[in-house]
């Protein structure tokens, strides 16, 4: 028995990291941008608006990573609407960057690859196991 995998390779993982409680207006935003779902972890992190402790100890900030697989087609976009729902131009709200991914793969419905009648190198990659 043989088994398609569908390779992407027109992608762009996005990523942004924004004080806790924040994830759920990065996510609906990015949803409403056209991106089919996103990825959610807790982290730590220091920085230079966290040096406010005691004795100029710095303290650990709670922060929420939220990572969004997107087509570079939609990519600028999704950016766009996240940076402006998170409010990331407020010192001190967090960071949103793009990182081109070279492959991606996860499940594709049939009828999504069957339009995609003359893929080339930069959209789309069927392999045979």
């Amino acid at each position: 028995m043989s088994r398609d995998i569908v390779v992407l390779t027109d992608v762009m993982l996005i990523t942004c990291i924004v004080q806790r409680g924040m994830a759920d207006t990065v996510v609906k935003a990015a949803q409403e941008a056209g991106a089919q779902g996103a990825t959610i972890h807790f982290a730590r992190g220091v920085g230079v608006q966290e040096r406010l402790g005691i004795l100029g100890i710095t303290i650990d900030a709670e922060k929420e990573v939220v990572k969004i697989v997107v087509s570079t087609e939609q990519a600028d976009r999704i950016l766009e609407k996240i940076y402006l729902a998170a409010q990331l131009d407020t010192p001190g709200r967090g960071i949103v960057y793009m990182t081109r991914l070279e492959k991606a793969a996860t499940y594709v419905p049939p009828e999504v690859v069957s339009k995609l009648t003359t893929p080339t190198a930069n959209e789309l990659e069927t392999t045979m196991l």
